[in-house]
């Protein structure tokens, strides 16, 4: 899909579709699929924007997702950046893991010696 001529309604008006991922679902013999898409306001700000499908439309939530569904958008995402970063992996992942890890690191060595 080329999503740079998309455009969705939001609360906040209309918005280009910048990236988009679909992750297919299936119960009691119903098919539908979770979307997730990251979309930009003309202004810039970028949302997002999540939904659930039966026929290729985007519908009114809520969206109810397993643990399955949502790593299957993290994969369904691929190389697009903005989603993989929304979704917790990319620069954005790699810089929480290194602040986690110097704050671990620094409580470690101010804790006082439990033996």
């Amino acid at each position: 899909m080329d999503t740079t001529t998309v455009k969705v309604a939001t609360p906040w008006g209309k918005a280009r579709v910048l990236e988009e991922a679909w992750a297919p679902q299936e119960a009691e013999g119903k098919e539908f699929a979770a979307v997730l898409q990251l979309v930009e306001l003309e202004g810039g700000e970028r949302l997002v924007r999540l939904a659930y499908t039966t026929d290729g439309t985007a519908r009114r939530g809520p969206v109810t997702l397993r643990l399955g569904d949502l790593t299957r958008l993290r994969d369904a995402a691929g190389g697009l950046v903005g989603l993989r970063e929304l979704l917790g992996e990319g620069a954005a992942a790699g810089a929480r893991a290194r602040r986690t890890a110097v704050g671990n690191a620094r409580r470690a060595r101010a804790a006082p010696d439990a033996r």
